[in-house]
């Protein structure tokens, strides 16, 4: 899968800006530094194996941080605009917005000094609000973010100038991909419905990890799980039947092996809550298995809880694919392998196994989000996404 996706990284053209900017030839000299990275061991908070190439990275992040300037629009009006929801399933969109309107190292008030522009609204508000209109067609919001765009377009040149693809956003809800396409199509789009068949484009848009926050105060609440040789159940999952895969898993493992614990919903009373929190930490790998949608907040609990993820979602594009080697710390099943799960995971070698846990431990920090962010984590590595597909998306003359 994860082979499958490499090579459709660099098949698709997007359009360049009009003119070549300042700030497009500081991000092509910025590109030149990172191609040209000196090839280092490991470093002080970074493991290579878990890295498609670390010292790119490194060097990719040490020249975002040194270089990167963002404006944030001050347009539209709350709640679809500029007011984060900061717990539940779509909360990474509004963690990104609260942590990036309230940045002071990034953040430029004048427009003129911007490499990037964000464009701040809730996907999930955007749904909600016009739902409680009686507007809520994928048409009805589409034409909302169009009218957004005139506005800002008649506001200001920079939309006009690189139609669009110096500018980004960062949403959440399923239908994000789709009301998105026709107005920003050409944005970089911070998307966690990241679906290669729906309209993600590898190379400029980048994946959203879905972060399912139930503590604002301590988003990271629970985090860590049992040492691997402690961990008694092969593999674990729990969950809604949404979709048409789940029904399916449950089918040919549910109640089949002691050691594969693959269950219907359990109830939302504390106890069950706890008790679905230890099964992850207690399991050697956790089934991350698509919706609705491909994908799933399952993967970063599973990172949190120290334990291999299992993804099954074809078409899924895992976040910060630009820069981490999934497949140092993940396993990917094609959804028709759903009847030869245990197989598979049984013929995983243990050193093997020991490897992957581990990699899910190097990488952990890279999936919390902090009050004030801090190196390296969550906030950092989306905003690196997005700072490294507008690099690589300028072609060096």
């Amino acid at each position: 899968m994860i082979s499958m996706l490499r090579q459709s990284a660099g098949s698709s053209n997007y359009l360049g800006p009009r003119r070549s900017s300042v700030h497009d030839r500081e991000l092509l000299y910025a590109k030149l530094e990172i191609q040209k990275a000196p090839i280092m061991a490991d470093t002080a908070g970074l493991r290579g194996y878990v890295f498609r190439n670390m010292s790119q990275f490194k060097r990719s992040y040490e020249l975002m941080e040194k270089m990167l300037k963002v404006y944030v629009y001050r347009e539209g009006e709350r709640p679809i605009f500029h007011q984060p929801k900061m717990r539940g399933i779509y909360s990474s969109e509004g963690w990104f917005m609260k942590l990036m309107e309230g940045n002071k190292k990034f953040v430029v008030r004048d427009p003129r000094k911007a490499h990037l522009f964000y464009m701040p609204f809730s996907s999930q508000m955007l749904r909600n609000t016009l739902e409680n209109n009686n507007s809520q067609s994928h048409r009805d919001l589409e034409g909302y973010l169009q009218n957004y765009v005139d506005l800002i377009s008649g506001k200001y040149r920079f939309w006009n100038r690189s139609r669009g693809v110096d500018h980004f956003l960062v949403a959440c809800h399923d239908w994000a991909s789709k009301i998105t396409r026709q107005p920003m199509g050409n944005c970089i789009r911070a998307l966690c419905n990241a679906n290669v068949a729906r309209g993600f484009k590898i190379g400029k848009d980048t994946t959203l990890p879905v972060t399912y926050v139930r503590s604002v105060e301590d988003p990271a609440r629970d985090i860590g799980g049992k040492p691997p040789l402690e961990r008694s159940v092969l593999a674990f999952f729990a969950g809604s039947m949404h979709g048409y895969l789940r029904p399916i898993l449950r089918h040919y493992w549910e109640n089949k092996e002691a050691d594969m614990k693959i269950l219907g919903p359990m109830p939302r009373d504390i106890d069950s809550k706890r008790a679905y929190r230890e099964y992850m930490k207690s399991s050697r790998y956790c089934i991350c298995a698509r919706g609705y949608e491909v994908h799933t907040p399952r993967i970063v609990e599973a990172i949190f809880y120290e334990c291999v993820p299992v993804i099954i979602s074809d078409n899924y594009v895992p976040p910060f694919f630009e820069v981490l080697n999934w497949e140092a710390f993940s396993l990917f099943v094609k959804e028709s392998d759903i009847p030869k799960l245990r197989d598979i995971l049984l013929s995983i070698p243990e050193e093997e196994y020991l490897r992957m846990q581990m990699g899910v431990r190097m990488v952990q920090k890279h999936f919390i989000w902090h009050k004030r962010p801090a190196k390296y984590d969550l906030f950092h590595m989306v905003l690196h996404s997005i700072w490294h597909n507008r690099i690589f998306q300028l072609k060096t003359r």
